[in-house]
């Protein structure tokens, strides 16, 4: 697998409903974000493999108990979209 021209977290200010054990929270939504590009005028989402994936999530979600409950990934490319989330 080729490592990712650029990556990140992004926090979004959306809640969502989660489970913590047997309670319910709301907590907040992160986006990880990868992308191949050469020259940042267009990119390609990077092809993270679900295992790693998975491991991104469940790092979050167990060190951000109650804050943060969802995790999810953008496969948008460039364009449509832009790398960066303004």
């Amino acid at each position: 697998m080729e490592l990712p021209w650029q990556y990140f977290a992004v926090l979004l200010p959306v809640r969502s409903v989660g489970v913590h054990g047997d309670v319910r929270v709301h907590g907040e939504t992160v986006v990880v974000r990868a992308v191949q590009s050469l020259d940042g005028m267009s990119a390609r989402y990077s092809q993270v493999p679900d295992d790693v994936l998975e491991k991104i999530s469940i790092r979050i979600t167990n060190t951000l108990k109650g804050s943060i409950n969802r995790v999810v990934y953008d496969i948008t490319h460039k364009p449509p979209g832009t790398i960066e989330w303004e």
